[in-house]
Parts: structure tokens; C-alpha cells; sequence
């Protein structure tokens, strides 16, 4: 495979991770740039992981991983999106606080970067070896996400708390993409 051609799908698998950090950075305005710096980690890390996970499993759990995938990346952007859009509508008198988790990071990472596990079976049966490939892959996402929380940023300075109801959504949508395999 050509490194334009995998360039190509590092940017395609990187625009969920793209997206969730826009709304992280706007719900989470907060973060330092160690913060920001993890969330680069762990979805350059997980998107660089999967391929290769996906790789080394090839045909031996195909169809079920191919049902199962989907739907667990809808579960846990659904779980989250709900939350961020509960926390939003709160009526308690607590501002929205800008916490980070290392749980939700992890959380966010693996459900945005199921796609990567699919493009890892697909090196599998192209037999292409999926080094350098998942090093791309984890190289872009990295980068899309730590320029992701900085737009975020800028936009929740401009618009304020209310867009966390936005993001709660944002990964709602997110998850019934992967789901729905569009």
C-alpha cells in the first residue's frame, strides 16, 4: 500500500478523534497542556493500537468483531453524550467543572478508534504489514486531536458553557456513525 493511500486513511480514521477533541476542548477549556498533551496520547496511542490488534486477529474472529465493534463504540459515546448533556442541564448551582479523566480519555479513545480495528483486518488480507501504516495512523490522530482541543478551545471562549449540550451530541452522533458504518 502507498503512503498517500495510507496517509489518506490516517486522516479519514483520525476525524472522529478530530471531533471529539473540538468537544473537549470546548466543554473542558480548562486543560493544561499536559491534559491536552494525553489526550493526543491516548488517541494517536489507541488509533496507532487498533490496526495492529486488528491485524494479528485477520480472520479468526472477523464476524463477530465486525457486529460487536460498532456497537460497543455507540455504548460508550452514547454513555458519554448522555452525561455531558445531563451535567449541562443540571440544575444544581455547581459550575461545570473542567475534571480530567483518565477514565474518560481511555473511554473516548478505544471508541473512536474501532474504525482502525477494521483497517487493521484489511492489512491482513491485503498482506501489507501494519507498522508503518499504524505509526501514520497514530501520528495524524495525535496531531488532529491536540489541534482539535485548541479549536475547541477557541470556540467554548466565544460560546460559552451551553455548547457542552452541543458536544453531549456531537458524540451521540459520533456513535450512531460508527454504528451504522457510515
Amino acid at each position: 500500500m502507498d503512503y498517500i493511500s495510507v496517509f489518506l486513511i490516517a486522516v479519514a480514521l483520525a476525524m472522529d478523534a478530530f471531533s471529539v477533541s473540538i468537544t473537549k476542548g470546548f466543554t473542558q477549556r480548562h486543560l493544561t497542556k499536559m491534559q491536552i498533551l494525553w489526550y493526543g496520547v491516548f488517541f494517536g496511542g489507541f488509533q496507532a493500537l487498533m490496526p495492529l490488534i486488528g491485524y494479528f486477529c485477520g480472520n479468526t474472529i472477523r464476524s463477530f468483531i465486525a457486529f460487536i465493534a460498532p456497537v460497543v463504540g455507540f455504548v460508550l459515546l452514547l454513555i458519554i453524550g448522555l452525561n455531558m448533556i445531563r451535567e449541562s442541564l443540571s440544575n444544581d448551582e455547581e459550575e461545570i467543572t473542567d475534571n480530567f479523566s483518565f477514565k474518560e480519555v481511555t473511554l473516548l479513545a478505544i471508541a473512536t478508534s474501532i474504525d482502525a480495528f477494521a483497517v487493521g483486518l484489511s492489512f491482513a488480507f491485503l498482506n501489507t504489514s501494519p507498522l508503518i501504516p499504524s505509526a501514520i495512523i497514530g501520528i495524524v490522530a495525535f496531531i488532529f486531536s491536540i489541534i482539535g482541543i485548541y479549536i475547541g478551545k477557541k470556540l467554548g471562549n466565544i460560546f460559552g458553557d451551553k455548547f457542552q449540550i452541543i458536544g453531549g451530541i456531537i458524540l451521540i452522533l459520533i456513535g450512531i456513525k460508527i454504528l451504522l458504518g457510515i
